[in-house]
Parts: structure tokens; sequence; C-alpha cells
């Protein structure tokens, strides 16, 4: 699969205890295994089947994902903060590859 990109958004900012928002997109077929090509072949399964984040070395997300997920799939999820860390999202691909994006996050 090419040109997979994972887009992140965070908050700029938050306090000790606060929620925050995290949204995840990563560009991405999502091939389901149950179309056919122009000549009538079928196009093999090739999903995202597994999207973790870890915040601060603590899993926060840990999701499986199946054929019915749409293209482009987009998470959004919150996440307590206590203290400054980094966000690590990992996506997992059917083909064995493994997408991730580190960001770090400061609470003020």
């Amino acid at each position: 699969m090419s040109d997979v990109r994972p887009r992140i958004r965070l908050p700029r900012s938050a306090n000790a205890g606060d929620v925050v928002e995290v949204k995840t997109l990563i560009s991405h077929n999502m091939e389901t295994g149950l179309r056919r090509d122009g000549s009538g072949n079928e196009i093999p399964r090739q999903i995202i089947n597994r999207f973790t984040c870890e915040y601060g070395g603590k899993m926060v997300v840990d999701m499986e994902m199946h054929p019915a997920i749409s293209a482009n799939p987009y998470v959004e999820f919150d996440v307590k903060v206590e203290d400054s860390g980094e966000f690590v999202f990992t996506w997992y691909d059917d083909d064995g590859s493994v997408y991730s994006e580190t960001q770090a996050f400061e609470v003020g």
C-alpha cells in the first residue's frame, strides 16, 4: 500500500487532569476482499486490522478493525492527561506493515 499517511489532531494545551479529545485519520483504501477488478479478478483483502494509542507509556486505546470499517479510517477518543508525555499512535495492516506516529504533548 503506497501513500499511507497518518494524521493526528491534538489540542494545543491542557492542564493536569483535563480530558482531551484526540482525532486520528489514516489514508488507506481498506479493501475488504469482496470486490472484483475490471477483469473479474478478486481484489485481495488489505485492511488496517488494529489501532493502538499509548500515552506516557500506558495503553489508552487498543481496537481491532474489520472489513466493515470504511476507507481512510477516522478514530476519535478522549484521554485524561495528568502529566506531559508522548502519544504513540500505531496502525497495523494485513500485509504486515506497521505505521506509527509519535507526538509530544505538554501539560501545563
